[in-house]
């Protein structure tokens, strides 16, 4: 599928089975973006009971500490008019969704929701280092549907989540990272794609952008409730950081080795960060003005307090 939109950003949306992926062109200069070579995160100091207590179920469990758009300012002063197409996607209830048609499988109504706890979580995990081919990767996991789409076969999902991978010329990195998260995100019970954006040609790489192309896309293919956006070169060491809906945003990458576990600053929101469609709609996404490194999830964490 290619695309063309007004400002002549190019489109081409190519299904893999281990992950979908979504070419993105945009005309800029050198690139001048660069992330650590290898940073891995995780949690600890009881870390399952405060993501739980941050976490949307489904179907709900306590609909009084449900988000509500009135938390966040409609206001967003620093995103170009593009972007709000984009994020007027239209969320529908459970009914009307089970009747469209996606791309992805829906989940079968009639199987049991998963336990609120998954069942085979460990605690610290082995973190996976080789990079095995695209083939290879489809060998170790032949059940994901093409696209990079996986769910639970013995229960109904709880969360419903696209992990959306801004990228550009590290496909060793994204190998590990696929690797990594398959194996974690089936632990987890998760109904689950892993959306990669990348950025081709010569030009300044814009973060902010690819992660909004990637909301806007990923909604063409399944009811997501929630988008995770993550770095490439984070893989998580403890099964218990759940890649789950969130009641309010949530940064997920809050102790990093290369940090030696520890935030380099308070409000940090990069690195991976998770938010409700709701929540991604009512401060309008991801600022498109943010070219080169960092500086586009400072923005983001400030929207909301606007």
């Amino acid at each position: 599928m290619t695309l063309v939109t007004r400002n002549k950003v190019k489109l081409v949306l190519a299904l893999f089975i281990a992950c979908g992926v979504v070419h993105f062109a945009i005309d800029k200069g050198q690139s001048i973006y660069e992330n650590f070579d290898r940073i891995s995160s995780y949690l600890d100091d009881d870390p399952l009971d405060s993501v739980l207590q941050n976490t949307a179920t489904h179907p709900p469990e306590n609909s009084a500490s449900h988000f509500t758009l009135s938390q966040f300012s409609s206001e967003t002063p620093n995103v170009h008019t593009e972007t709000e197409s984009m994020f007027n996607v239209t969320v529908t209830d459970e009914d009307e969704w089970m009747n469209q048609s996606y791309p992805f499988t829906l989940q079968n109504p009639k199987l049991e929701v998963c336990p609120l706890t998954p069942p085979g979580l460990v605690g610290p995990i082995r973190v996976f280092m080789d990079s095995p081919s695209m083939d290879a990767l489809q060998k170790l996991y032949p059940y994901l549907e093409r696209g990079g789409h996986g769910q639970p076969e013995e229960c109904r999902s709880r969360h419903r989540v696209a992990i959306v991978v801004p990228y550009r010329d590290r496909d060793s990195h994204l190998r590990i990272l696929l690797h990594n998260l398959h194996s974690f995100l089936t632990k987890q019970q998760l109904d689950y794609a892993i959306i990669i954006v990348e950025q081709i040609a010569n030009q300044t790489f814009n973060r902010a952008k690819l992660m909004n192309v990637g909301f806007a896309e990923g909604m063409k293919l399944y009811p997501w409730e929630c988008f995770i956006f993550h770095d490439v070169d984070l893989l998580p060491e403890d099964d218990r950081n759940l890649y789950s809906c969130p009641t309010i945003p949530r940064h997920m990458s809050v102790a990093i080795d290369k940090f030696n576990y520890k935030l380099p600053y308070t409000a940090i929101f990069g690195g991976i960060s998770a938010m409700t469609v709701q929540q991604l709609r009512s401060i309008n996404g991801f600022s498109n003005r943010y070219w080169g490194w960092g500086g586009e999830d400072d923005d983001l964490a400030d929207r909301p307090r606007e």
